[in-house]
């Protein structure tokens, strides 16, 4: 039996992101694409496989891992799979859209771009995100103080962008347990 296109993007990012683990990996990216469908389904707009696509691959060519240009690695296996180049660039222009730091305060213009956005935040917060912020920080020789910073530079600021009301209704729970734990950390510090 062939497998379907999600599978060999799947299967792609698998090799990619081997041995990586400092949140950026693998697991992140399937459950940014997990995040993603719950999110168009219950929506209910947008083109499911440039979601599929764009949520998989979008990490493949992020500055903290990979030194390309030009999403070189998502580009690689899109033309792979002979997609038209508008869709390719819909689904470049969608993994570009995703990064907080250099889309601060920026929505994307499509459905699709907005739920991908959602989706890679959404795993910055909550039990997930907190868990990432401490596996990133040591990856990176961050203390847990200056791992703590981030959570007011970045993760407490992010359910306020979120784009869909699906999105900002997960993050409820997700932003109200990160707040839990900062007051349980001051508490315990002190």
């Amino acid at each position: 039996m062939e497998k379907t296109r999600i599978e060999r993007a799947i299967e792609y990012i698998t090799k990619l992101f081997q041995g990586n683990g400092d949140g950026h990996d693998l697991s992140h990216s399937l459950r940014v694409y997990k995040n993603a469908m719950s999110i168009a389904k219950a929506e209910g707009q947008g083109e499911e496989e440039m979601i599929a696509l764009s949520a998989l691959l979008h990490d493949c060519d992020d500055h903290k891992l990979f030194h390309t240009e030009n999403n070189a690695n998502a580009r690689r296996f899109l033309e792979q799979e002979k997609l038209p180049v508008g869709v390719i660039e819909e689904i470049c222009k969608n993994i570009n859209s995703v990064s907080f730091s250099k889309n601060r305060g920026k929505a994307p213009e499509t459905i699709e771009g907005k739920i991908v956005q959602d989706a890679d935040r959404l795993e910055a917060i909550g039990a997930v995100g907190i868990a990432r912020c401490f596996q990133f920080g040591g990856s990176h020789g961050r203390s847990l103080e200056n791992s703590i910073e981030h959570f007011y530079e970045k993760l407490l600021l992010i359910s306020k962008e979120l784009n869909t009301t699906s999105a900002r209704k997960m993050a409820e729970k997700r932003d109200k347990l990160m707040q839990d734990f900062l007051k349980e950390w001051g508490e315990e510090m002190n």
